[in-house]
């Protein structure tokens, strides 16, 4: 992703679980995360997240609204999260280079992947949606 510009964070619910990838390379301590990536020139936050979702996991995603921004961290990076719900296919490794594994998680495991917990704007919106 590299330095400078801002990156889209995909956050997914579907029936009280959240997608998360493992990338194939740990950024730091952060290995699991939100379907991500840069945004690029002339591309909306929303756009961005639909594209990373579908380029990361497969599945075709309709943004919602954006939750929430900060500068990561781990990573340093300007990171924008965008709740998106799930219109069309099944969630997987879709980019092999990129990404190790995809889970749907609920809560509990969300806790157990995310060191130092979920931004807080975020975790407010997946209080609301995740099942324990």
């Amino acid at each position: 992703m590299g330095s400078g510009g801002t990156v889209a964070g995909a956050v997914v619910v579907e029936d009280g679980r959240v997608l998360l990838i493992r990338r194939r390379v740990a950024v730091g301590e952060l290995l699991w995360t939100f379907p991500s990536g840069k945004v690029e020139q002339a591309e909306s936050v929303r756009s961005a997240a639909a594209r990373e979702a579908m380029e990361e996991a497969g599945v075709v995603v309709a943004p919602t609204v954006v939750l929430g921004g900060r500068v990561h961290p781990v990573t340093g990076w300007r990171v924008l999260y965008v709740a998106c719900r799930v219109l069309s296919g099944t969630a997987g490794v879709a980019s092999p280079r990129e990404v190790a594994e995809v889970a749907w998680v609920g809560a509990a495991g969300l806790r157990g992947l995310i060191p130092g917990g979920v931004y807080g704007p975020v975790r407010g919106y997946l209080d609301g949606a995740l099942t324990a």
